[in-house]
């Protein structure tokens, strides 16, 4: 089963940044977006991010809108999540999902991103 492969979390300060990749584990899949979720302690999964695979367009929530950029490398089959003047609300773990043209969902494997203050 294809799987995606997620790097990039860690601890960082406020104001800081990280970079999320996530790559399927499979290269011959076909992908139609890949984005981010990512769930604090005690609450829901929440959108965070989202970009079309063919035509780049991007969709932000509005809690990352200005700060969190995404974007791919279709040679490299990955997305990235470049996470500038990161907050302590941002700690929380963050799953990369795809969509596939097959219609399936793909989830990562989840990476812990922690910012103090």
């Amino acid at each position: 089963q294809v799987q995606l492969v997620e790097s990039g979390g860690g601890l960082v300060q406020a104001g800081g940044s990280l970079r999320l990749s996530c790559v399927p584990s499979d290269g011959s899949i076909d992908i139609y977006d890949m984005g981010w979720f990512r769930q604090a302690p005690g609450t829901d999964r929440e959108f965070v991010a989202s970009i079309t695979w063919t035509s780049g367009n991007a969709n932000y929530s509005e809690s990352v809108k200005g700060r969190f950029t995404i974007s791919r490398d279709n040679a490299k089959n990955t997305a990235y999540l470049q996470m500038n003047s990161l907050k302590v609300d941002d700690t929380a773990v963050y799953y990369c999902e795809a969509a596939t043209r097959r219609g399936e969902t793909l989830w990562g494997q989840r990476t812990q991103v922690t910012v103090s203050s």
